[in-house]
C-alpha cells in the first residue's frame, strides 16, 4: 500500500498554526506569511535563526539580572549591534513583513521588528507584549513599577508625554485631564497574537489593493478569511477580489454568504448589485 507523505500547502500549514488560540505560535505563523511570495522557504530556518539570536543575547545577560537591565540589553542588542530599524526608505514594500528577508535586512516595518523583539524578550523571561497603537505599532514590557514601551521602529522608549503627543497627532480633540490615565490606557490595549497576525496580513492588504495586484491580494484574502473564520467582511473581500480575477462561481458564492451571515451590512445594497452583475445570489 502506497502511503502519501505530500507536503501541507502553504495555507493548510498555516491554517493548523492558527487553529487555537491557546499556545498560539506567533513567531512560526508570522514566518509563513512569507510561503506564498517564497514557496522554498524553510519556516523552520527562520525559526532557527531567531533561536540563534536569541542564544546571543542570553550570552550577554546575566541570569539573575534586573527586568529593567534585561530591557536595556535588548534594546541595545536588537537595535544597536544587530542594528535592526524602520524602512523608512521603502515602508510600503511587502518583503518588510516577511520575516525571512527582514532578518536579512535589519529593515522591517513597525509590527514586523515587533515581532522578532517580543520573541527576543520573552526569550529573557521578560512579560512582553504587542501594542495596537492607532496607525504605529508599538511594544511593551510589564515591570513591577510599571511598564516600558518601545517604539520599535527606531528603537525610541516612550515616555507619557511622548504617547499622548502621538495620541494627540491623530486626535487633536482630545483633552487629557490633569492626573487622568483612561485615556492613555485606552490606546495601550494588549494586541494578542491572532490579533498581531491580522494586523500584518491587512497591511499586506493594502499594498495589494492599492497596487491591484489581485492574485497576491487573493492569497492574503485567503489567509485572512482562515485566520478570522467569523470576520464576514474578510468573505466579501475575497469575492471581490475572486470577481475581478473573473471567477464569477466563487465571487458569487462568497458574495452569498455575506449576504446571509451579515443581514445588517451597511454595504448590503452595493453588494446586492454586485452579485446582480455576476449571476445573482447563489442558494
Amino acid at each position: 500500500m502506497a502511503l502519501n507523505f505530500s507536503l501541507p500547502t502553504p495555507l493548510g500549514y498555516f491554517a493548523a498554526l492558527v487553529e487555537s488560540d491557546e499556545h498560539f505560535p506567533l513567531l512560526e505563523a508570522v514566518a509563513s506569511l512569507a510561503q506564498d511570495e517564497y514557496p522554498e522557504l524553510d519556516v523552520q530556518q527562520v525559526l532557527g535563526d531567531v533561536d540563534q539570536m536569541a542564544a546571543r543575547l542570553a550570552r550577554r545577560v546575566a541570569v539573575d539580572a534586573p527586568l529593567l537591565e534585561r530591557v536595556r540589553a535588548l534594546n541595545q542588542f536588537f537595535f544597536g549591534d544587530l542594528g535592526f530599524s524602520g524602512n523608512v526608505n521603502d515602508y510600503y514594500n511587502p518583503d518588510n513583513s516577511f520575516l525571512n528577508v527582514v532578518l536579512h535586512t535589519r529593515r522591517g516595518i513597525p509590527i514586523s521588528l515587533a515581532v522578532l523583539w517580543i520573541e527576543l524578550a520573552q526569550s529573557l523571561k521578560l512579560k512582553a507584549e504587542g501594542v495596537g497603537f492607532p496607525g504605529h505599532f508599538l511594544t511593551q514590557v510589564s515591570l513591577p513599577v510599571g511598564k516600558v514601551v518601545v517604539d520599535p521602529f527606531t528603537g525610541q522608549s516612550l515616555n507619557r508625554s511622548d504617547l499622548r503627543e502621538r495620541i494627540a497627532e491623530i486626535h487633536p480633540n482630545l483633552s487629557f485631564e490633569e492626573g487622568s490615565e483612561l485615556p492613555l490606557a485606552l490606546y495601550l490595549q494588549v494586541s494578542r497574537p491572532r490579533q498581531m497576525v491580522a494586523r500584518m496580513l491587512r497591511n499586506l492588504q493594502d499594498i495589494h489593493r492599492t497596487q491591484q495586484d489581485w492574485p497576491r491580494l487573493l492569497t492574503v484574502q485567503e489567509r485572512l478569511v482562515t485566520l478570522l473564520p467569523d470576520a464576514w467582511e474578510e468573505v466579501r473581500d475575497r469575492g471581490m477580489v475572486l470577481a475581478e480575477l473573473g471567477e464569477r462561481q466563487r465571487a458569487r458564492q462568497d458574495l452569498s454568504v455575506y449576504l446571509r451571515e451579515a443581514p445588517d451590512a451597511v454595504d448590503r445594497e452595493t453588494i446586492v448589485d454586485r452579485l446582480a452583475e455576476l449571476g445573482g445570489l447563489l442558494p
